[in-house]
Parts: structure tokens; C-alpha cells; sequence
């Protein structure tokens, strides 16, 4: 199991001393997020500080971008990083994709897919000079001159990981994917009773296996030198539960448990409660989402809980809820978590 470092947002200028100090821990990879900043500029900074280490975006909404787009900044910068850079794309949800990037959604799962294809088309041409001729229901592309066909390049073979939370998802990444981000709203029954069928799924009519398709997440914790610290992160990791658990696309989770309060706790966001909205979520929810151990036991607990499932994980940030211990601690939790 690889254990990677989640970017949190900030200035360009803090990526490299934040990637070398991941990189000194003994972090294996480092990914970005499209949030508040863009999420391909940090792995250009990134690169120079943290060779041998993996990069990647977890993720960037592919619907904000045109896949031609998308093509030349993944080439660029697979070759940069050496074929170590990882493209992950996800779909982001109708009202930002309208509203925020004021960009056509809808049918997200067939228009992924076709994005996908033509990122691959495109890759095609300019390594092999295959003539560029794709024509989707969403996307089409038929020309590439010359004065703009970057060339081949020493890593064309660029994995492509999608993110999602339900069925769709999980069998596309299965049907034609490397990777697949699992969203950290998640339980390790999800996972077994939804995730890995319809990876499966999509994987078996592809005429592909999904054991070998890359499953990575950041995973929720709570942790802490004592039960003080561990009550305030566990408090911290239940409001974002809660906020989760509040959106609909994301209430998969909650049925196969049998939790009902997913629509109590839609009603209360609209209302605009969002300080009372934890008070919902309980105790058995937070330890099925969370791993919660002391920060000495907590690679172990991670382990424990995901070994054979995840192939790749990383902590969900909380702004700055992490314990304050030292570079060492952190250390041995990443050594450990690797086995």
C-alpha cells in the first residue's frame, strides 16, 4: 500500500518546501486538488522537489475543460515528472459546472467516458501520428496540424483514474480506466458491496480485470496524542460527515447501513443549519467512516482497515486538524502504513 500526500490549498510559491518535507517523511506520491486553485500549476512546482515520487490530480473536473485542453497539459506534463504523473478527473456536480464554469452537464457517466476516448484519440496521434479522426455524441476533434502536434514524448502511457461515489462510476473506471479515487465518504461495506461489483461490471464486458485497476482515497481519521486531541478531530471529522451525508449523489453510503437521516440532514442544510447538523450524525457512523487509533497506532489501524483494498490512501485534511507532533511521528505512521 503506497500512502500519498494530499497538496492543501495555498500559494505556488509554498508547493516545493511542503513536497520536500512529504517527500522526507517517506510520503509516496503527491496529489492536487481543483478547489481553490488550479490543480496542474502545483505539480509543475512540485516536480523539482520531489523526484521519485509520484503526482497527481485528485482530481480535476474534466466538464470545466475541453479534452483537447486536457491532452496538452497531461503530456507536458508526463514528460516532466518522467511518466510519473497520474491524470485523475471527476465530474463535479451539475450547479458548478453550470453555474461556477458556465459549461454543458449532463449524462455524466456517457460524457466522461467519451472525454476519456478522446484524451486517448489525441494522445494517439501525436505519439504515432495517427490521423485524428474522433466523432462523439458530446465531443469531436478532426484536426491537428503540424504547428501544433507536440510529438511523441519518452512516457505516452498516461494512467487516467476517474472519481466517483456511485454504481456509474465505479463500472467506468472498471470498463477503461488505470485508477479509480474512491470519495472519502465511504465505508469498507460500501467498498466490498458496491464498489468492487460494479467495478467488475464494467470491468468483465471490456474484456478487462478490475484487480488490476488502482484504487486510492484519502480516508478520514481521527487521531491524536490523547483523548483530548482525539475528541476534537473526532468532532471535526463528524461535521464533515454530516455534510457528506447531506447531499443526495452521496446517500448510496447511508442506505447500505441503513441509516436514515441522509433527508433529515438535507432539510437542515437548506435551512441553513449547518452548525447543528453534526449533532445528527452518530458515534457508529463516525468509527464506520473514520479510523480512529491514538497517533501512535494509527498506521497499523489503517492498515488494518484497508489492506487489500486500497492500494494507495491519504489523510483528509481537516485545516490543520492533525496533531502537532514531529516530522519523525509522521514517519513511522507512513512506514507503517506501507508495511
Amino acid at each position: 500500500m503506497k500512502i500519498d500526500y494530499y497538496l492543501p490549498d495555498g500559494p505556488l510559491d509554498a508547493v516545493p518546501r511542503r513536497v520536500a518535507r512529504a517527500r522526507d517523511i517517506g510520503y509516496d506520491g503527491v496529489f492536487t486538488a481543483d478547489t481553490a486553485h488550479e490543480p496542474f500549476l502545483p505539480i509543475v512546482a512540485a516536480v523539482p522537489s520531489g523526484r521519485g515520487m509520484d503526482f497527481g490530480s485528485a482530481i480535476a473536473v474534466a466538464f470545466a475543460r475541453s479534452p483537447m485542453v486536457v491532452a496538452q497539459t497531461a503530456w507536458d506534463l508526463a514528460a516532466l515528472s518522467r511518466g510519473r504523473f497520474l491524470l485523475g478527473l471527476g465530474t463535479q456536480i451539475k450547479p458548478h459546472v453550470e453555474r461556477r464554469f458556465s459549461m454543458p452537464w449532463g449524462a455524466p457517466a456517457r460524457r466522461l467516458a467519451e472525454f476519456i476516448g478522446a484524451l486517448k484519440a489525441i494522445w494517439d496521434t501525436w505519439q504515432n501520428g495517427t490521423r485524428l479522426r474522433f466523432r462523439g455524441e458530446f465531443y469531436s476533434f478532426s484536426l491537428m496540424t503540424p504547428f501544433f502536434d507536440p510529438g511523441p514524448i519518452d512516457y505516452p502511457r498516461i494512467p487516467v483514474y476517474v472519481a466517483g461515489v456511485g454504481p456509474a462510476m465505479s463500472r467506468l473506471a472498471g470498463e477503461m480506466c488505470d485508477g479509480y479515487h474512491v470519495h472519502p465518504f465511504h465505508t469498507v461495506r460500501y467498498l466490498r458491496e458496491v464498489t468492487l461489483p460494479s467495478m467488475d461490471e464494467g470491468a468483465r464486458p471490456a474484456g478487462r480485470s478490475s484487480a488490476g485497476i488502482t484504487l486510492a482515497s484519502m480516508v478520514f481519521v481521527v487521531t491524536g496524542r490523547d483523548e483530548t486531541e482525539m475528541a476534537t478531530m473526532r468532532a471535526r471529522v463528524r461535521q464533515q460527515i454530516a455534510f457528506y451525508a447531506s447531499t443526495p449523489a452521496y446517500r448510496r453510503v447511508l442506505e447500505v447501513h441503513g441509516w436514515d437521516f441522509g433527508p433529515r440532514l438535507t432539510a437542515m442544510s437548506k435551512r441553513g443549519q449547518w452548525g447543528r447538523m453534526a449533532d445528527v450524525v452518530p458515534d457508529e457512523v463516525v468509527a464506520e467512516v473514520a479510523v480512529e487509533a491514538p497517533i501512535d497506532h494509527l498506521g497499523e489501524a489503517v492498515r488494518h482497515r484497508y489492506q487489500g483494498l486500497l492500494d494507495r490512501v491519504g489523510f483528509y485534511a481537516l485545516d490543520g486538524a492533525m496533531p502537532a507532533v514531529g516530522d519523525d511521528m509522521w514517519a513511522q505512521v507512513v512506514s507503517a502504513i506501507r508495511g
